[in-house]
């Protein structure tokens, strides 16, 4: 506990006298140390090699989330962190590595100059830079660009079922039913068998390896799969957003919905985020703030399994920022810098650099600051979905497809803030829209348009949807309803989510109509059980 009287001056200034440039290796005792990684945490190069690697190989074998042979998408930004990630898989998959990795990789990388006013010559520079390091890797790499949310299909919204579930296979039998069909494999196409383990493990990787790089890579082309008037949505859509915290959780939103469609497109069944320790316990910290508490197991966890068919883990959430930025300038693994929405903003501007300023400040005086609050999150897990009266699991979030937590009773936190907004906007307590999907003509009944929502094939056109709104808010969650308040308007928004709204509105409503001629499964089994 902390107390009064304490002198964290003194106790400081001894712990930097007792540091010198002649320790040895905490772990081999023999070398000289050449960084520390914490107080008493001093590594020779090797050492710290030897040390990055295996953290990284006992995070995935602890898990064992990932299966032999599966396809895994790494999200590559260029920073810091998921340069060492890259470099981490590259590693497991190197021919003179003795234990190597089984998935089969591949990278994504998300343009977003569009959000933050870069030129077409600026995005292009960073996208060689980026494209030269994924070919050097040898895995296929695809480039999408932040417009490409306009021409995404509704189906993203929609949490589809695994086709493979491997939840109760173990994991050892997935090993070893591997090994044995490349056994087989390898005997078919040499003709010949081999017994040797070594020897079988040599050839899965170089097949591995050899076959993706065969295939050139890229799937992007030399002029720009976009257009102005594109690049022009994406700069309305984020200035109709008033604060940069809420643009910020919009961007993320957007990002994620092209890594899960890309992943679906191109068969990809977990998606690898270069996530570290020191970002997660912002992001930990931050998502309370943002009212995300009931989702922070998944958004900080290892895994997030919330999409169903695509899994997204997080194997760098053991690494500090400082080990990460150790091991990049050690072993020369390159990265390239891209400027964000928050670049040069000052501390204040939004919830997640003021966060951010918080821990790292807080962190230079009390080092166990991150590693205290990432400890705190491992202890959350993920509350299982309560089943609704027809069986059927809850609705999921429109926009980051989490469950609605908006499910409240009327004894709630949540029903006080809907009832002070209503009453500070001069409206009764009557009139407060309902938890569920409420009511509504079409747009077009006004007489301003002649044909009508149904009519269209890809949803409503009119120019006016401030109407829509209330009936959208209820479709999210409590920290996706902030992002949409914030903004000035939604006609800016994607149409994807627009069409997956009213999907849901007229599910809704159907589901209303013919609430009467429903059967109920608990009805059947009490009139069962009197009989």
């Amino acid at each position: 506990m902390c107390q009064v009287d304490e002198d964290y001056i003194d106790a400081q200034l001894e712990t930097k006298a007792g540091l010198s440039v002649s320790r040895k290796c905490m772990k081999c005792k023999e070398g000289s140390a050449v960084l520390i990684i914490r107080v008493g945490d001093a590594f020779c190069g090797n050492c710290f090699r030897e040390y990055f690697v295996h953290k990284f190989r006992a995070m995935l074998g602890k898990n064992r989330l990932i299966f032999p042979g599966e396809k895994v998408l790494l999200s590559v930004s260029g920073g810091p962190a998921s340069s060492a990630l890259l470099s981490q898989v590259q590693e497991g998959l190197s021919p003179e590595t003795p234990k190597k990795l089984r998935f089969v990789p591949g990278i994504i990388y998300v343009d977003e100059g569009a959000a933050c006013g870069q030129s077409l010559e600026e995005r292009g520079e960073v996208k060689s830079q980026l494209e030269s390091i994924f070919r050097a890797s040898g895995f296929p790499f695809y480039v999408v660009h932040l417009e490409a949310v306009f021409s995404l299909p509704s189906s993203v919204l929609q949490c589809a079922s695994s086709a493979l579930d491997r939840r109760n296979e173990s994991y050892k039998e997935a090993v070893d039913g591997f090994i044995q069909s490349a056994c087989s494999e390898t005997q078919r196409e040499t003709g010949q068998g081999s017994n040797s383990y070594t020897e079988v493990q040599t050839l899965l990787s170089e097949l591995s390896t050899q076959e993706w790089s065969g295939e050139g890579g890229t799937v992007t082309n030399r002029s720009p799969p976009f257009t102005p008037e594109q690049t022009e949505a994406v700069r309305t859509l984020l200035a109709s957003v008033k604060t940069l915290t809420a643009r910020e959780e919009l961007l993320k939103t957007l990002r994620q919905h092209l890594i899960l469609h890309t992943a679906r497109v191109r068969g990809y069944s977990k998606v690898m985020m270069g996530d570290s320790c020191s970002r997660l316990a912002v992001k930990l910290l931050t998502n309370i703030s943002l009212g995300r508490g009931a989702f922070l197991a998944m958004d900080t966890g290892f895994s997030d399994p919330r999409y169903g068919d695509i899994a997204i883990v997080r194997p760098m959430r053991e690494y500090s920022s400082k080990e990460i930025a150790f091991y990049n300038r050690m072993f020369k693994v390159p990265s390239v810098f891209t400027s964000a929405l928050d670049t040069k903003e000052p501390e204040k501007a939004s919830i997640h650099r003021l966060t951010e300023s918080f821990i790292s400040k807080l962190q230079a005086d009390f080092p166990s600051t991150v590693s205290t609050i990432y400890r705190t999150s491992e202890k959350l897990n993920t509350a299982c979905p309560r089943p609704i009266a027809d069986g059927e699991l809850t609705e999921k979030c429109l926009l980051c497809l989490c469950a609605l937590d908006t499910g409240a009773e009327e004894a709630t936190a949540f029903r006080a803030t809907l009832i002070s907004e209503n009453l500070s906007r001069n409206r009764t307590p009557d009139t407060i829209p309902a938890l569920g999907v409420a009511k509504q003509q079409c747009c077009a009944s006004g007489g301003e348009q002649k044909e009508s929502c149904g009519d269209r094939v890809d949803g409503c056109h009119s120019v006016d949807r401030t109407s829509f709104t209330p009936e959208l808010q209820t479709l999210l969650c409590y920290s996706c309803r902030l992002i949409i308040k914030d903004m000035t308007s939604v006609n800016s928004v994607p149409e994807y989510i627009l069409s997956e709204a009213e999907r849901r509105k007229r599910r809704a409503q159907m589901k209303e109509e013919i609430q009467d001629f429903l059967l109920n499964p608990e009805n059947d089994a009490v009139e069962m059980t009197v009989s």
